[in-house]
């Protein structure tokens, strides 16, 4: 029996849209499924040096939790580039910023392949929005409940 292994041209043809509604669901979690979606690996022809995975896109990315005290005890570091512009921000200060869907797009990207093309390929295939509107309405995206996947996915305020 022979390996079967993914050519490119499969997996383009095999790619799915899947939507996510981030609202209530826990940050984490979220996350790792994502990943797991964007990298292929739920597909039975997963091969690691091909982007099999689909094509995701999170909606109410504002909406999403953290679980204990992360909100206010976590600190996320950036540099602005000029001296002495290290600055620090929480999640909660991100969540209620310009970009909330910033936190979500971090979250995944944290959990793929570091320093990778693929993985920024397989990055590429990933779209957050804040609200509960987008443009890929076209694209007949398949709902996936995260939420009600495991109890543990969904914390209320």
């Amino acid at each position: 029996m022979k390996t079967y292994s993914m050519t490119t041209a499969a997996a383009a043809k095999d790619k799915k849209w899947i939507l996510i509604d981030a609202d209530g669901v826990v940050l984490g979690r979220l996350a790792s499924i994502v990943a797991l979606r964007l990298k292929g690996k739920h597909k039975p022809g997963f091969t690691p040096h091909v982007d099999c995975g689909d094509n995701v896109v999170i909606i109410n990315a504002e909406k999403v939790r953290l679980t204990g005290r992360k909100d206010t005890d976590k600190v996320f570091h950036y540099h602005t580039g000029f001296p002495g512009g290290v600055k620090e921000r929480t999640p909660r200060q991100t969540l209620a910023g310009k970009r909330p869907q910033n936190l979500v797009i971090r979250a995944v990207e944290r959990m793929m392949k570091k320093d990778s093309p693929l993985a920024r390929r397989q990055m590429g295939n990933l779209k957050v929005y804040a609200g509960a509107s987008h443009p890929h309405a076209a694209q007949n995206p398949q709902t996936l409940d995260v939420a009600a996947m495991n109890p543990k996915n969904k914390r209320s305020v």
